[in-house]
């Protein structure tokens, strides 16, 4: 079978792999090697995480704090989940390929295929199952190209010296526009793969796109102002807690919901603890990542549907969501503190199986209905 190739490269990010590791380096070392609150990076048992997908200029950075937190010592395959930007469908498309190339490499990132030919046979509910996207499609979508430099570099690292083919195997899924009900199934599908302590989770995912292009100027009068100055790093951002689980968000939800989208002229909002437009836009993507760090899915689509959010990776959270509380069972004695018993006691109080925050960023702050921005998030999650 052929490999994919690295179609975004040199405009989305470098196509020299000496250049793109010494931008990968930068920015992983940005990121600080512990953080107080929950202690040294990689996280012991992080292996879900969800990460941007820009282009590197805009959201390599923010990247990196998810990528540091990433535990991939245990790790036998890596499932790669991202939204389809520009193919319409409504269930999970699997790739038809072997491999998936990387500007780091000669050597291509290699796939699981007896997992990926697996899938293909899985089913629920007699209706839900994956379907295929051809090398056209795979290679037109960029929300999975752009997590493979960072997973070719981290596993470089962790394997020095050995040939690609001896790597965790990636398993990539694009995910269509899926009803709520279509992720549930395909949580339920998925949840025994999430369970296996062997195989790591990646999801692909920027957050509010906001501006007329993006046809969504939603604005909420009622944010905070002023509001946070970004980026935002762990201590200023939400992450799980029993109250949130238990619906402490639901008030910042349903407050966001009291907004309206600005058309051009309308006039700027002004005056003393009026918000600007970027400072809305924090608290829409604030009130979205409370509502995924409750764990609760039904909370994350409140959030949705409150905010009108453009979360481009909506659908690849809600099925990772899902599949987490399948593992869980849904039961509330499983969310209790984890231990992790890494020699580090700020990491014993980790919820497990629920998203903590890591990094916010956006591309600019937006002052005019003409302005535009993109924002981006890192998170990770023990299981």
């Amino acid at each position: 079978m052929p490999s994919r190739e690295a179609t975004h490269a040199g405009s989305w990010y470098s196509d020299n792999a000496a250049t793109l590791t010494r931008q990968l380096d930068e920015w992983m070392n940005r990121v600080p090697n512990e953080i107080e609150g929950i202690g040294s990076l990689p996280v012991a048992g992080a292996r879900i995480i969800i990460a941007p997908h820009a282009g590197y200029a805009y959201s390599g950075p923010c990247a990196a704090f998810a990528y540091k937190s990433l535990d991939l010592s245990k790790a036998k395959r890596i499932f790669l989940l991202g939204p389809s930007h520009h193919h319409p469908f409504s269930k999970i498309a699997l790739p038809e390929l072997s491999s998936y190339s990387t500007p780091l490499s000669q050597e291509p990132l290699p796939l699981d295929r007896e997992i990926i030919d697996e899938l293909s046979t899985r089913t629920e509910n007699g209706t839900v199952r994956f379907t295929t996207m051809n090398q056209a499609i795979d290679e037109a979508e960029h929300s999975l190209e752009l997590h493979l430099p960072y997973i070719h570099y981290l596993l470089q690292r962790l394997y020095p010296g050995e040939p690609a083919a001896s790597y965790p195997k990636l398993v990539p899924m694009m995910v269509g526009s899926t009803s709520a009900p279509t992720e549930q199934a395909f949580g339920r599908i998925l949840a025994p793969y999430l369970a296996n302590p062997e195989n790591a989770f990646i999801v692909s995912s920027d957050f509010c796109h906001w501006g007329l292009r993006f046809a969504y100027a939603y604005y909420v009068p009622d944010a905070p102002a002023p509001g946070p100055v970004l980026p935002l790093s762990y201590a200023a951002l939400p992450q799980p807690s029993e109250a949130l689980k238990l619906g402490a968000a639901t008030p910042q939800i349903s407050g966001m919901s009291k907004g309206r989208y600005l058309r051009a002229g309308d006039p700027l909002p002004k005056g003393a603890g009026v918000p600007s437009i970027h400072e809305s836009i924090s608290a829409c993507d604030i009130a979205c990542m409370s509502a995924i760090a409750s764990g609760q899915t039904q909370t994350f689509l409140d959030a949705l549907k409150s905010t009108g959010n453009t979360i481009c990776g909506r659908h690849p959270i809600g099925v990772i969501m899902a599949a987490i509380e399948f593992v869980l069972g849904k039961d509330k004695e499983n969310m209790k503190d984890l231990d992790i018993k890494a020699g580090d006691e700020a990491q014993t109080h980790l919820m497990r199986g629920a998203f903590n925050f890591v990094r916010y960023e956006r591309s600019s702050d937006c002052i005019s209905v003409t302005d535009s921005s993109v924002s981006y998030v890192s998170a990770f999650a023990v299981l």
